[in-house]
């Protein structure tokens, strides 16, 4: 079965387009390295009542967004294999988390095994 990274990252709204740019970047890099889909969204709805939204969880501040983003891998193998090549990239290696357009401290990232797929 499939296995996911998973990614609730509050990003400013004013760094979106260096995200967008970053995100491509990277997406290309995870799929050439054997990641079978890579998602990067922005939330549009994020409002809604009755249950914890995702600015409430992540503490959102005035003029921020949240993204969510998964990668998509055959197993948790392929994942482990595509994530230390991914790593080793000179592409990935060189870049700084100061030049993140986001806080990557709080970023909430986990894998996921899939239950359903459909």
């Amino acid at each position: 079965m499939a296995y996911v990274d998973g990614f609730v990252i509050p990003v400013p709204k004013r760094n979106l387009k260096a995200y967008r740019r970053m995100a491509a970047k990277a997406a290309k890099i995870w799929r050439e390295h054997g990641a079978l889909e890579v998602r990067e969204c922005v939330g549009d709805h994020l409002k809604t009542k009755g249950v914890m939204t995702f600015p409430r969880q992540t503490k959102m501040k005035p003029g921020e967004t949240v993204l969510f983003s998964w990668i998509v891998y055959r197993s948790r193998k392929s994942r482990d294999r595509v994530l230390k090549k991914v790593m080793s990239d000179p592409r990935v290696a060189k870049t700084s988390p100061k030049i993140m357009p986001f806080d990557v401290k709080r970023m909430a990232y986990g894998g996921f095994k899939v239950i359903v797929a459909a």
